[in-house]
């Protein structure tokens, strides 16, 4: 388990120095162009994955507080439980820091810092940071490991 936690140390200390460096060198809702489809912006997202209740009145913070500390204590049973799974435990540890590097935001500051903003035109993804790649490169390794491995008991 101490890999697997390990990478989730990692993932949190890139996502929270990304984090710190962007709010020191950008003031939010700033932007600045780094190619034809990439800017660098400053965001406090309040809400979840694409601001989801950004709008709202306050509770969600505690909301989504409960919910990453819910889910850390999962994915360490998991990971405690399923180390033998090399895939499995790499996107566990990967969703495992991201949950934490957004939670640590959220917990200091009541929201997330977002500062990468891929756009083609005038259409933008919604904004987002290391911590969120992170989980969605884990909830992808969670798919194709589901999907290369033989279900339980079968060969």
């Amino acid at each position: 388990m101490t890999r697997w936690l390990a990478i989730a140390l990692a993932v949190i200390a890139l996502d929270q120095a990304s984090k710190y460096a962007m709010a020191g060198w950008l003031v939010d809702g700033q932007s600045i162009v780094v190619t034809s489809f990439f800017n660098l912006v400053l965001w406090h997202n309040t809400g979840a994955a694409f601001s989801f209740l950004a709008g709202a009145a306050g509770w969600q913070r505690a909301f989504f507080i409960v919910i990453a500390l819910i889910a850390t204590v999962w994915i360490a049973l998991l990971l405690r439980k399923q180390t033998q799974f090399t895939l499995f435990g790499l996107a566990l540890a990967l969703i495992l820091g991201g949950a934490l590097g957004n939670l640590i935001d959220r917990i200091w500051l009541g929201a997330v810092i977002d500062f990468l903003d891929f756009h083609a035109a005038d259409w933008h993804w919604p904004a987002f940071n290391l911590a969120d790649s992170a989980i969605t490169c884990g909830a992808a390794l969670m798919v194709w490991d589901s999907l290369k491995s033989p279900a339980p008991g079968k060969s």
